[in-house]
């Protein structure tokens, strides 16, 4: 059977709400993975405002859509990140910037995500999706040479400031999915070498029928979801264009082994 595909709306967040669903329903996304941020799922709004997250769904179900994840990829990159700079003042919530004093900045982003753990679960949705930040990323250049008790400090740092952060999602019954990307703890240049460019899904050198062989062997019974991101191309024509061409590789499973047909059986 089929299994859902939705649009992350994080590239789509200059767009209402609204504007995303339509859009989505039109190019034959099933559902969206919702950005916490422009209005598109607003974390202070879904824990104040009884009416809020009834709402999103009222809009969800008026275009036929569903969603199985959000995602707080901003605020999170805040938590653990060294240094706090203007670059972060320009992706935060003013609420979480506040007067840009860095702990601060990491303090007010790790009650942040715990708060979103909290939303996710009264929006009924078990998957929050993101980035961590690392105290560490920017010694990766590894000159002048970085003595290893840094490194192991930034994952001591990690640990303390995540742990807590984490204790509410388990408390929740929501998981973080962290996305493994350069910038945050988990990626660096000894376990990922190999850079690229982001492009729309058919026009590079994944292989994407790899992928949905190896998700269909694992069992995984998921939505996909595509973060549709390609600067050479118009995101209108690329996203439902990326959805067609990752659809040919969900085909089903075969019902029986492909050499049953040579059995002889009872004769």
């Amino acid at each position: 059977m089929p299994r859902p595909f939705t649009l992350f709306t994080g590239q789509w967040a200059d767009l209402p709400l609204e504007e995303v669903c339509r859009l989505a329903r039109d190019f034959g996304f099933d559902g969206l993975e919702l950005a916490c941020w422009g209005d598109h799922f607003e974390v202070d709004k879904a824990l104040a405002d009884p009416s809020y997250l009834a709402g999103r769904h009222a809009l969800l179900d008026k275009y036929g859509l569903r969603c199985w994840a959000i995602s707080n990829h901003l605020v999170g990159q805040a938590v653990c990140d060294h240094p706090i700079d203007e670059r972060h003042q320009g992706i935060l919530p003013a609420r979480i910037w506040g007067d840009g004093e860095p702990e601060g900045v990491r303090r007010r982003a790790a009650a942040e995500m715990r708060a979103t753990a909290r939303a996710a679960a009264a929006f009924g949705v078990d998957t929050v999706v993101g980035f961590t930040g690392s105290s560490i990323w920017h010694l990766g250049a590894m000159f002048p040479p970085v003595p290893e008790r840094m490194v192991e400090r930034g994952y001591e740092d990690f640990a303390e400031r995540w742990n807590p952060v984490l204790d509410v999602f388990d408390a929740e019954g929501v998981r973080f999915a962290h996305e493994v990307h350069p910038g945050e703890i988990a990626y660096d240049y000894w376990t990922t070498r190999r850079g690229w460019d982001f492009v729309s899904a058919g026009h590079g050198d994944v292989p994407w029928e790899d992928v949905f062989r190896m998700l269909r062997s694992i069992g995984y019974q998921g939505p996909v979801s595509v973060e549709w991101e390609d600067a050479g191309m118009d995101r209108l024509t690329g996203a439902p264009e990326a959805l067609a061409h990752l659809k040919r590789f969900d085909f089903d499973p075969p019902a029986a082994s492909f050499d049953a047909a040579f059995s002889g059986g009872d004769r």
